[in-house]
């Protein structure tokens, strides 16, 4: 099924109530969009986000993926979010989504 305008809009909207110094997961996004899978956030997030705090959005496991890890890494540490051995730590920094 197709990505309608709407859910990439929410997803967006989303992405935009991330403050600094906090972080989502692929899967909060998605559960709070109404989305079925977390694949859906991460299509929209490589194709419409450069104006998004994307840097934000992260695995479920606290890692970045693999092709963004040090610039994304970098400009999380430079708004405070606790990183160890490579991961954000979640508990500390996971941003509660309405």
């Amino acid at each position: 099924m197709a990505t309608t305008d709407a859910e990439v809009e929410r997803v967006r909207a989303l992405v935009a109530t991330v403050p600094a110094g906090r972080v989502v997961t692929y899967g909060d996004i998605a559960a709070a969009a109404g989305l079925s899978t977390p694949r859906t956030v991460g299509w929209i997030m490589r194709t419409d986000s450069a104006d998004l705090p994307w840097h934000r959005v992260i695995g479920a496991g606290g890692k970045p993926a693999a092709h963004l890890a040090d610039r994304q890494l970098r400009l999380l540490a430079a708004e405070g979010v606790p990183i160890h051995d490579g991961r954000v730590d979640l508990r500390a920094a996971r941003f509660p989504l309405p």
